[in-house]
Formats: structure tokens, sequence, C-alpha cells
């Protein structure tokens, strides 16, 4: 082992043993939402439904070619925040999500993560941009929901209060009565670490591909693993 790997090594243990509360984004850190129901095909059928109600206009042609249906959501609300328009495009994403997650792919130890940490006195929470029910969904379908219930914090209405908007977060720490020193926000997003940020929360960055580990490094995270496997290891020592 390297002097810097000696050194990565003792950070990590250091924000793990220091969380008293841990702080998860959902789809990333916990499992890969839409691996068997793509994004993509949910944000160009998306594009489509506004398209069939003569809304066209709403979506610039690099919102239309986004893939991504949070963009597309994010991009209606700016130009109609809180109508009925979002509102049903809100839950149009709510179903895809709740119907993504039955065939969502575990990432690797996190399930086994989950409940060690929850075993050693740790409480957890969600804190994600998707869907409550989404995460609900899945984290039944795992046996997990009773580690983070009652304590899933997801999308709502207030689309402006989204990550990396620190509010899910702050939601979390209010309701559990914590101290943002004594948590630890686990995400996947450059958005994750910015909403970390704001909060004044530890962040440790996973990242499944080294693009993604590029993303969050270049947008300030100083924290960043390519496998939960050290966290578990560490835990049960």
């Amino acid at each position: 082992m390297t002097a810097e790997t000696a050194k990565e090594t003792e950070k990590l243990w250091e924000l793990i043993t220091r969380a008293r509360v841990v702080l998860w984004d959902f789809d990333g850190p916990i499992c890969r939402l839409f691996a068997g129901h793509t994004a993509a095909r949910v944000a160009v059928e998306l594009v489509e439904w506004l398209e069939g109600r003569g809304l066209h206009s709403l979506l610039t042609k690099t919102e239309r070619q986004s893939l991504d249906p949070q963009v597309v959501l994010r991009a209606v609300d700016r130009r109609h925040p809180g109508s009925d328009l979002v509102a049903e495009l809100e839950e149009r994403l709510t179903q895809e999500e709740v119907r993504a997650a039955a065939s969502a792919m575990p990432t690797a130890y996190a399930d086994p993560l989950i409940r060690t940490w929850k075993a050693t006195g740790s409480r957890l929470a969600i804190a994600t941009n998707n869907s409550p029910r989404a995460a609900r969904a899945y984290l039944e379908s795992r046996g997990l929901v009773t580690c983070f219930t009652p304590h899933i914090y997801g999308r709502t209405q207030d689309l402006h209060r989204l990550k990396p908007d620190p509010h899910c977060l702050n939601r979390a720490l209010s309701a559990m009565g914590a101290a943002p020193a004594a948590a630890l926000m686990i995400g996947d997003s450059p958005s994750d670490f910015d909403a970390a940020q704001e909060a004044r929360v530890p962040f440790l960055g996973y990242a499944r591909n080294e693009r993604k580990a590029k993303l969050l490094r270049e947008g300030g995270a100083e924290h960043v693993v390519g496998s939960l496997e050290p966290l578990l290891m560490m835990l049960r020592e």
C-alpha cells in the first residue's frame, strides 16, 4: 500500500466512523433505477406527450434531445412553475420510476452495507431527486425499507427544491434531529456534492465508472470510491 493510498484509506475510515446519520442518494449508490427501463425512453415519451398536446415550443432543441426525464421536467417547471401541467408531467415521471423500480439493478455491496450500517447503530435516510414512491417500492422489494423508514425524502412538486438545493438533506437532518457534522452524504453526482456542501454535510462520492468519477472530482468532491466494498469491509472490522 502506497503512502497516498494509506492516507485515503484513513480519511475514508474517519468519514465512516464519524457518521451517526447516513444520507443516501437513491439512483446510483443504492441501485441503477433505469437498468431495465431506460431513462432515455422515458424522456422521449415525456417529450412526445408534450408534443401531442401542442406544447413542442416549451422545450429547446437541447432539452428535447437530452434523454434525461429530469431535464424535461425541470424545463417545463421553469416556464410554468406550480402549474397543473407540471403536476401531471411529474406524476407521469413518478409512475415510470415506480415501474422501473421492479427491474432496477442493485449496486454491488449496497444491500449488505445498508444492513451492516444499520446494525452498527447508525440511522439511515434517503435524500433523492427521484420519487419517494419509487425509492420505497425498490427498498421494499429488497427487504431494506425498514432500514430507512420513515426517512425517505424525495421529489415533491416544489421542483426548485431538487438537488443541488439542500432541501431534502435538511428535511432528513431536521426529522432525525441530527447535526450536519454528524452526518455523511453518499451520492454519485455533482448536484449531490453541491447539496451536501450547502447543508454542511460531509460527502462521499460513489462512481461506477471513470466518467462519473471525473465529474465528481471536477465538481469538487474530495473523496470518491468506485466500489462500496471497502466501506463494508471497514464497518465489519
